[in-house]
């Protein structure tokens, strides 16, 4: 299986709460990048996209959406910025178990990005992502490993 963890585009400095931080343009932009960057390397299908509640990752799913395939399209709480990364790697794992998915992609936040990087692939420090960093994991669900495959940005 082939998970793609994303970090959310450039967000604006000030909203009402973090929650509320809309994209910057440059954020747009770049997100945009990073999606036509993964449709030019055959990275264009996913069989679910898990994406943060969060206003950011919400426009950054729906500024790259027009280039990439879903099946299926999911807010998930848990990938919030002070997300249990154990506890959604356990959930991604059971979802792909029951549900045979074979590409999943998740747009989420720092710090979160880079520990769940870290738990899919248990040999490295969680990485850097900077706003729409895109990291590939090709995990193996029945032995819980992971090998990082690529990490790309704008």
């Amino acid at each position: 299986m082939q998970i793609f963890i994303m970090r959310h585009g450039d967000a604006e400095t000030f909203a009402a709460s973090d929650a509320e931080r809309p994209l910057s343009s440059i954020g747009r932009d770049g997100s945009y990048q990073m999606a036509q960057y993964c449709k030019e390397q055959g990275y264009d299908e996913f069989d679910l996209v898990l994406v943060s509640p969060y206003l950011r990752a919400q426009q950054t799913w729906q500024t790259i959406e027009p280039l990439l395939k879903a099946e299926r399209v999911e807010d998930c709480a848990d990938i919030t910025p002070y997300g249990d990364s154990e506890s959604v790697v356990e959930y991604v794992c059971a979802l792909a178990e029951t549900q045979f998915l074979q590409n999943i992609l998740l747009v989420s936040h720092l710090p979160l990005v880079g520990y769940l990087t870290a738990d899919f692939v248990t040999d490295i420090p969680p990485p850097m992502f900077p706003t729409s960093g895109i990291a590939c994991i090709d995990f193996d669900v029945d032995t819980r490993k992971g090998q990082l495959l690529w990490q790309a940005q704008p």
